[in-house]
């Protein structure tokens, strides 16, 4: 086990930091223990590891197992959002003022693994979240390793990135995974080590746009949490622009009225969107939910 402890500069909340991270309820690489501290595996660039983060008296704790784990607490900081300048941002509505208010700890931290991001927001892609974290499970399940050190039971890391190229189809279908969301992962782990490279949220967003199958959203999706981009905004989002209208103006919109919305957070939109969702508010439902597809019976 390695060790490091870290006091943040101003309130942190941890369990905001790391909440995008999660991918669905028993997603086998995020755990929260009744205590509070929260239990990630990540796949580092020296190989898997488990991190455990607690914080007592305004210092956070961290502690790793694994081949990782040093890279792992030498990122710490990053992850929990000690790179994260907010000093530009300032709430143009009061609903946002409030929140903010209320949630002085929120921070957009950085993974620095491009990978693990790209994986479950192409399993997303245009269906509903309990469809995409299904197949993230098996496919943990079936291709992870078990998480080193003592995680909680059922906790993985996901597989190494040659890994991702040669999961057969019928694999891909027994996840729940159709073959264009297939392809679209095997062909962007062929370009991982270029993705993991990129040194700007910029050079990301065009890299991963070059490839077939990776638009606006799948990239914004990847830029905010492996590269804490707080400008990210993840246009064609099912749900993001209605419930932006509906908090900032009290009807829904779509994808060009949220920009036009956030044009005065220009920098800092996705800053604003996660705002947005701290808000709770809500449109009423007046039609059908999008149903749960089983791609594994067809």
């Amino acid at each position: 086990m390695r060790e490091r402890r870290w006091v943040p500069e101003g309130p942190l909340d941890v369990g905001l930091a790391l909440q995008p991270h999660k991918r669905g309820g028993g997603d086998p690489t995020w755990r929260q223990s009744a205590d509070g501290s929260v239990w990630r595996t990540s796949r580092t660039p020296d190989g898997p590891c488990t991190l455990r983060v607690s914080v007592k008296a305004g210092c956070v704790h961290g502690q790793a197992w694994g081949p990782g784990a040093e890279w792992a607490l030498e990122a710490l900081p990053g992850l929990l959002g000690a790179f994260d300048d907010a000093s530009g941002f300032v709430a143009k509505h009061e609903v946002l003022a409030e929140v903010l208010r209320k949630n002085p700890g929120l921070r957009i931290g950085r993974t620095g693994r491009v990978m693990e991001a790209l994986v479950p927001a192409v399993l997303e892609q245009k269906v509903v979240g309990r469809e995409a974290w299904r197949a993230w499970r098996w496919l943990l399940g079936r291709y992870g390793e078990p998480a080193p050190g003592p995680a909680p039971e059922g906790m993985r890391v996901v597989p190494e990135t040659v890994v991702w190229r040669q999961i057969p189809s019928w694999h891909w279908h027994r996840a729940g995974a159709e073959a264009v969301r297939a392809r679209t992962i095997a062909n962007a782990a062929w370009h991982a080590d270029k993705l993991e490279s990129a040194a700007t949220t910029e050079e990301l967003d065009r890299l991963l746009r070059a490839l077939p199958g990776i638009g606006v959203w799948t990239s914004a999706e990847v830029r905010q949490r492996a590269l804490g981009d707080p400008d990210a905004v993840s246009v064609g989002d099912y749900h993001l622009a209605k419930l932006v209208g509906y908090a900032l103006t009290g009807e829904k919109t779509d994808d060009p009225g949220m920009l036009r919305l956030l044009e005065p957070y220009q920098g800092h939109r996705h800053r604003a969107t996660v705002l947005v969702w701290l808000t709770g508010l809500r449109p009423p439902a007046r039609g059908p939910r999008m149903s749960v597809r089983d791609y594994r019976s067809f």
